[in-house]
């Protein structure tokens, strides 16, 4: 083989081993996220795509082979002919064969190591790795094809590979984990805030959200020593202090000490001047819904969705209340403090704060 077949089979090799290293990382790296849609839209790279992702052993073992020949390949082929043209300068210069192939390997060397280093690993892989999403698109249709011309070779290799894997106590994986835990994904969500791609508001709305779900109706609602309440049969005057000094528009109504519903403001102010000094016995209460003291909050919330209620008696499992859920106090846990006086109910600001 002469030097300029040396030199475009280098060209052809490094080109070779460049491919299979963003494949691989290509495949690795690409979010299925991403990708489902597009398959679900009829897309047929990405449904190349997610077959790929879905075998990624053998896809891996596929591009390690590949690899591992174009790096031999390299030296067996490349770098002879690189030595040549070094070699033949160096003699004409006076330099002795020995030192002259000596100088000549040393260099061919560096060469082509830099070269498969630089442009057959590192320049391919973090084109890999930046636009994963694209480049697994373009590269797991090839992939693909060469997998199944290669079958009996990687099927061989991916089986050898696997029970050394269970001698090793390791479970081989056959698709990429694309799925996170919640600390996983909060720690995501801290570095991108960290790094400024994700804003602060939104960090910590996000965290909010992943926290909401730990939570329980027994730990956001408010306990019964701690409401603000007045008897069945109340005066107008009565109610009209209460919320002026509360400042809350919603106040339960007990009876006999038991929750029995609530007044909103609204309810009680369109009552005549003349009834002022007068139990309240013409407007009806307004009832409240019910929820178990073990619900998770999100499906309480679904609950008082479903039933029009802004709040619920929170029993336990005898049917004792407990305490009081607020809406509000549901949102508050995801979004932060609702600062909004008409929203204000039967407990006071600075003894929420508590909680």
């Amino acid at each position: 083989m002469n030097d300029f077949a040396g030199l475009l089979w280098l060209i052809v090799l490094l080109l070779g081993n460049a491919f299979f290293v963003a494949a691989e990382f290509a495949v690795m790296s690409a979010r299925r996220s991403q990708i489902e849609p597009l398959a679900d839209a009829g897309n047929k790279a990405a449904i190349r795509a997610l077959k790929a992702m879905e075998s990624v052993s053998i896809m891996l073992a596929v591009c390690q082979l590949g690899i591992t020949v174009c790096s031999l390949l390299i030296l067996n082929v490349a770098e002879p002919a690189i030595h040549h043209l070094f070699v033949v300068p160096l003699e004409f210069l006076g330099v002795s064969e020995v030192l002259a192939g000596s100088i000549a390997f040393i260099l061919a060397l560096l060469i082509v190591t830099f070269l498969h280093v630089t442009f057959g690993e590192m320049v391919p892989k973090n084109i890999s790795v930046s636009m994963a999403d694209k480049a697994v698109l373009l590269l797991a249709g090839p992939l693909l094809v060469l997998s199944v011309i290669l079958h009996p070779i990687v099927v061989s290799l991916n089986w050898v590979a696997n029970r050394f894997l269970h001698l090793l106590k390791v479970e081989p994986k056959d698709e990429v984990n694309s799925a996170f835990t919640a600390a996983e994904v909060q720690s995501i969500i801290a570095s991108s805030a960290r790094y400024g791609t994700l804003e602060a508001e939104d960090a910590v709305m996000l965290r909010k959200a992943l926290e909401f779900s730990d939570l329980t109706a027994a730990g956001t609602m408010v306990t019964r020593d701690r409401m603000v309440t007045l008897r069945r049969g109340t005066t107008v005057q009565e109610f009209e202090r209460t919320v002026g000094r509360t400042g809350f528009s919603r106040i339960i109504i007990t009876d006999g000490g038991e929750f029995v519903g609530y007044w909103h403001m609204k309810d009680v102010m369109a009552l005549p001047d003349s009834s002022y000094h007068h139990p309240v016995s013409n407007i009806e209460l307004r009832p409240m819904g019910v929820v178990d003291k073990d619900a998770e909050i999100e499906d309480a919330m679904e609950q008082m969705r479903a039933d029009g209620k802004h709040l619920a008696r929170v029993v336990d499992e005898f049917g004792s209340t407990l305490g009081v859920l607020f809406l509000e106090d549901v949102l508050e846990q995801l979004v932060g403090e609702i600062d909004d006086q008409n929203q204000k109910r039967g407990i006071r600001r600075e003894n929420r704060s508590a909680q």
